[in-house]
């Protein structure tokens, strides 16, 4: 086991690998920007240092920086979180050429899943059904070909992307060289990479997502589903375990296909399988995170497994000690993401409590919000035995959750958990009208 790691990130990750290492017994190193010389993570870490500017390029996504720090502070290995550099291959094998572990996936898995087109040939040939659609394409000639032949609408999306970024729904030819051109632009902006690739448009469908575990041992595990189709403008809200949408027939036989299909492409860490769900009740495959997910928290509480402790231990060459039959799944957890609406500096934080209610955050009294950075603030999860006393504690939580000084969506969270369409669990993608 490592004995000192050094977290390559900010906001509430940052403080929740630091807690998840504390309670291991290994030592922690934080780095942080000028705008985050009084941040939360680089107080609770027992060593911290300032990398840079305010601007990510500067600080957190400054490779060269970091890995002189871990150096420095005798570190052996890096967590990334989530963001920045995560998924970033070059990151992870400078990690290896300087003797550090990367907890994450090894950069050759990275390279060989991070262009989503390419992942999806791979997952096809383990049984899981894809959602119809391309490799990159080279231009905009070649992308209306493809979609002529895939039928509109489709889906335009940047290969190396995520959060909901470098992605445009194309629901006729007319639209498509604009929409092409945005993507790539954007694409190149976010990712650095402007290549993009069209998939078939499955409407009307729900966001599903399996968590899994696997070790350098062959041995692999699902921790259950999570439903992610509160989405706004391609941007989660809200994500509960398990999803109302799947029966448990349905959820064994597609956990069953996702464990086979993580082993069979080889894959060690930490990761997500992302589906649509259609109105018909099938899975198709749409990418696979190869980090920590966000939304990580609610499978935590419904299964009572620490996934950032268990990136760790599998980073490190130790075994799973578990089976997937001995894997508790019962009950229901919900996370709403608390979110700025704007700048400023926090006053008061008031953190609602009580049995099983969670708020991971990095807020503290004085806090100031800038806007260099995610407007994530903080994650409210909620677990209780039933999704009916689930939503009933997630609203006096959300009631309760009090952040004076700074515009947050603490209002828009609590109309959507009281709005008809999702306590009754019948919603899918549309219901924040985004698609």
């Amino acid at each position: 086991m490592f004995s000192k790691i050094l977290i390559a990130n900010r906001g509430e990750i940052a403080v929740r690998i630091i807690r998840a290492c504390k309670e291991m017994g290994v030592a922690t190193v934080a780095v942080y920007s000028e705008a985050d010389q009084n941040a939360l993570h680089a107080a609770l870490a027992d060593q911290s240092y300032c990398i840079g500017g305010p601007e990510a390029s500067e600080s957190y996504l400054n490779e060269n920086q970091i890995i002189s720090t871990a150096i420095l502070a005798g570190a052996q290995a890096i967590h990334p979180g989530y963001g920045f550099l995560s998924e970033n291959a070059h990151f992870a094998r400078l990690c290896r050429k300087n003797g550090l572990v990367f907890i994450g996936p090894d950069p050759e898995s990275m390279e060989r899943l991070s262009d989503k087109a390419i992942l999806k040939e791979l997952i096809r040939n383990t049984g899981l059904s894809v959602i119809p659609g391309t490799k990159a394409v080279a231009s905009v000639e070649e992308a209306k070909k493809a979609a002529e032949r895939i039928g509109y609408p489709v889906m335009l999306k940047a290969c190396a992307g995520g959060g909901g970024r470098g992605i445009r729904l194309i629901r006729t030819a007319d639209d498509l060289e604009e929409a092409y051109l945005q993507a790539t632009a954007e694409a190149i902006s976010a990712f650095g990479d402007g290549s993009v690739y069209l998939e078939k448009y499955i409407f009307p469908a729900r966001h599903v997502e399996l968590q899994i575990l696997a070790d350098e041992h062959g041995n692999a595990v699902c921790l259950g589903d999570r439903d992610c189709s509160l989405q706004r403008r391609n941007q989660k809200l809200i994500e509960e375990t398990p999803s109302p949408a799947v029966n448990q027939e349905q959820r064994s036989r597609i956990m069953a296909l996702a464990v086979e299909a993580v082993k069979k492409i080889g894959y060690v860490g930490a990761g997500t399988l992302e589906f649509l769900l259609d109105r018909e009740g099938n899975f198709w495959f749409m990418e696979m995170n190869v980090r920590l997910q966000v939304e990580h928290c609610v499978t935590e509480m419904l299964t009572g497994i620490d996934l950032v402790k268990w990136q760790i231990r599998i980073a490190a060459g130790i075994p799973l000690n578990f089976t997937q039959k001995e894997i508790r799944m019962q009950g229901s957890a919900i996370e709403c993401r608390i979110n700025a609406a704007s700048c400023g500096t926090l006053g008061m934080l008031h953190v609602p409590g009580g049995p099983s209610v969670r708020f991971d955050t990095c807020l503290i009294a004085g806090t100031a919000v800038s806007p260099y950075y995610d407007p994530l603030l903080g994650k409210l999860i909620v677990y209780a035995k039933t999704r009916e006393e689930t939503l009933r504690k997630l609203r006096a939580s959300l009631c309760e959750l009090v952040i004076d000084g700074i515009s947050t969506n603490i209002e828009e969270q609590l109309r959507i958990v009281e709005d008809e369409r999702f306590t009754s669990g019948n919603y899918d993608l549309t219901f924040m009208g985004n698609r």
